[in-house]
């Protein structure tokens, strides 16, 4: 099947844009070596109790280590019923289903905070995935999203990186929607977090300086 991710505009057949079949698990295998997580997990800091989603979970690197958190649910949508399975195996808690950034399936406002990592370049639409993770998002929650890239990003890896207009276009798209927008350079992940407001937080100019963890409520 093809898609056609936002930042070539091309059609492609790539394993890891879509991953099935045995190319798409030995894809998975190798996002699995590729995809570390520490650095992820602990921006995240989730608190118990949260409400988790996590966009295009993969293998199921991520949601297991989420699934281990005291978070009190933790959910994922991922287009690929390939990995759905590969990512069941590794976090059987968790609430998987075959979905889009584009449809989530999930209700409004239903997550304390979303996260995507190495998904959001692949997506065929930024804005409307955007307006997606808005959508899910409870205000006063919190919004991660992270590409290959970073400090030091592995060999492997480097052919991923995306080129400063596109990482631009990211965070202005995300400035559009959220505030405290915060682009963080990791070991081999460059991550952007935001939060989305309460009502009337944009009007009354509180949008800078408290990174991704949430004000109490």
């Amino acid at each position: 099947m093809e898609t056609r991710p936002w930042t070539s505009g091309r059609a492609t057949r790539s394993p890891f844009v879509l991953p099935s079949g045995l190319r798409g698990r030995l894809a998975g295998r190798l996002m699995l070596r590729m995809n570390k997580q520490d650095e992820v997990a602990r921006l995240l800091a989730v608190r118990p109790g949260e409400r988790v989603l996590e966009v295009g979970y993969g293998p199921g690197g991520l949601i297991r280590r989420l699934a281990r958190t005291p978070a009190g649910r933790v959910c994922g949508v991922d287009p690929s019923p390939e990995m759905r399975g590969m990512a069941a195996r590794r976090a059987a808690r968790a609430d998987l289903r075959v979905g889009t950034a584009e449809d989530t399936g999930f209700g409004d406002a239903e997550f304390d905070c979303v996260v995507s990592v190495n998904s959001v370049a692949l997506w065929p639409c930024l804005e409307r995935g955007l307006d997606e993770l808005r959508r899910v998002t409870r205000p006063g929650g919190r919004v991660l999203i992270a590409w290959h890239g970073g400090r030091r990003p592995p060999r492997i890896a480097r052919r991923f990186r995306l080129p400063d207009d596109q990482l631009d276009r990211i965070e202005d798209a995300l400035r559009r929607r959220f505030s405290n927008v915060h682009r963080h350079e990791l070991s081999e992940l460059t991550a952007f977090t935001a939060r989305r407001d309460r009502p009337g937080e944009r009007d009354d100019g509180r949008s800078a300086g408290q990174g991704l963890r949430a004000r109490p409520p």
